[in-house]
Formats: structure tokens, sequence, C-alpha cells
């Protein structure tokens, strides 16, 4: 099968969703729904063949790319009253490029086998600036032929692609890993940040100082610049909802108390993500934490 022949279905359009889909339209024939339509035109400019539904778009398609928010709408995606699983054709493969935990893996490999279609389990980060430049980090756990229907389209969005496991649910437990680490360190980026306030120092002068050091982080560099912005008048801009940080800490509580492991950094940087939710911040960026540890900026 050449690149030409191969069609790939990205559902939802979003932050993340147009870059891949974008990104995957230079070589591949992309299919593309969203409920929002503005989404819609974008991806069509992009050169995305579009539908009127996930139903319509999800048809002859040789893989079908999913970003959905946890395990109860996957299930509604693709076995719901107007799910898709029912549509694609046999020997198709489904993408999950989602953190939804390992709970909701073996029901949904369960139910696709029946329609003869196969779960490749990819979580993915890095960002939509990074996803448009396939330049993402994708954790892959599948069966080795599901893999191998898949390739075409992760190859072009990942840098680093890392098969950790030959079943669905491996690249899950790898992600819950990735995100106690995002988590943890995008949360003490902010404590740090706010004591350099409180201690009278020049924040941004501060920032550069550590990233200099054995202090500094890829969450440090990244996150750093929009701690900064969180107290401006619109905030940082949103590339990471605070909100995502509340379920994937769910998703790390949940994996460390079935293991039977104590996890008290995790458990307190969830609970900054959960106050930050409590007091309205869940749409803001997950930069937006540096508010729940120091409400205010310091002025004086």
């Amino acid at each position: 099968m050449t690149s030409s022949d191969y069609t790939i279905t990205v559902l939802g359009l979003g932050a993340m969703g147009l870059p891949m889909a974008t990104r995957l339209a230079s070589e591949l024939t992309v299919h593309g729904f969203d409920i929002a339509e503005p989404r819609l035109e974008l991806a069509a400019a992009a050169g995305i063949k579009t539908f009127a539904s996930a139903r319509e778009a999800s048809q002859d398609a040789d893989a079908l790319l999913l970003a959905v928010r946890n395990g109860e709408q996957l299930n509604d995606v693709l076995f719901g009253e107007n799910g898709v699983a029912a549509v694609l054709k046999p020997g198709a493969v489904v993408i999950l490029g989602s953190t939804v935990g390992t709970e909701a893996i073996p029901a949904t490999v369960a139910k696709l086998a029946e329609y003869g279609v196969s779960l490749v389990d990819a979580p993915l980060s890095g960002g939509p600036k990074r996803a448009g430049e396939g330049d993402l980090l994708i954790v892959v756990g599948a069966e080795p032929e599901a893999l191998e229907k898949a390739r075409p389209a992760l190859e072009l969005l990942a840098s680093t692609l890392s098969i950790v496991g030959d079943k669905p649910g491996d690249g899950q437990a790898l992600k819950t890993v990735n995100q106690l680490l995002c988590g943890v360190h995008i949360a003490a980026a902010a404590e740090a940040m706010a004591l350099a306030d409180a201690l009278g120092l020049d924040q941004a002068k501060t920032l550069a100082a550590l990233e200099a050091g054995a202090a500094g982080s890829f969450m440090l560099s990244n996150r750093g610049p929009r701690i900064l912005e969180a107290y401006s008048e619109d905030g940082a801009e949103v590339l990471s909802r605070l909100d995502i940080f509340v379920k994937d800490m769910g998703i790390v509580g949940k994996a460390t108390r079935a293991a039977g492991l104590a996890a008290p950094v995790a458990a307190a940087a969830e609970q900054l993500y959960l106050l930050g939710q409590a007091q309205g911040l869940a749409a803001a960026d997950d930069s937006a934490v540096i508010k729940v540890v120091a409400p205010s900026k310091r002025t004086a």
C-alpha cells in the first residue's frame, strides 16, 4: 500500500487534532470531523476532506485516530448510539492517542474485535506545535500486526516512537508514569516561581538561571514562561488545560493505589490541580496552578 492509498480519519479537530491531521495530510489521505463548523473550515483549508458526521468520516478508513477525554468518551465515540466502530472496515486499526488509563482498555479491545478491528494504544505528548511538526513522543502498546498497520501515521507524527509492549494497555501504563512526573514537575515549577517572587527576585531572571543549572527540566522550560504570564489580564495562552491534569493525576492516583504503592508527592500535586479547578481555573492553562500556591502576585 502506498502512502496515497492509506486513509486515516481524525475525529476531533481541536488544538491537537487539527495540527495532527494537517501533518498527516502532508503524505496520507485524511478524513476529518469535528462538531465545530469553524474547525471543519480550517481543516478543509489544510487539505483535509471533511464530513458531516463522525460515521461518514470513518467509513473505509484504514486507521482511525482518536483523541478523547476519558474512558467513558472513548466508549461513547466507538460504541455509543452514533458510535463509529460499526462502520469501520474489518482490518482497520483504532489509534488511541489519549491518556485514559489502563482500566478502559480490555473492554475496548474485546468490543473492537467483534468488528474485526484492532486497538493501537498510543498515548502521545508534546503539544500542538510539536504535533504539527511531527515531533511528538508516542508510546505504543499494540500487537505487532496492528502496529504495522498504524505505522504510516505514527511515524509521521512522532520524532520519538517508543514501542513499550505488545498489547494494548502497555502504552497507557507508561503514559501514566509519564504524567506522574509531568504533573509533579509543573506543580513544583509553580511553587519555585512563587517562592522566587516572595523572596523579591526577578522571576524571569530566576527562570533563566534555573534552566541553565541542575534544577532545569523540560517542564520548567516549557511551562515557566507561561507561569509568569498567569497573573496577566488574559492569563497564559491555553495550550494544556488545568483540568487535564485533574484527570491525569486522578489516573495516577488510581494506578498507585491499585499497585499498593505510596505516592505522596503525586497526591500533593493532584490536590493543587483539584483546588485550581474548584477555584474556577479548570479551563485555564495548567500553568495557572501558581495562582493556587500564591493567589495574588507580590507587588511590593
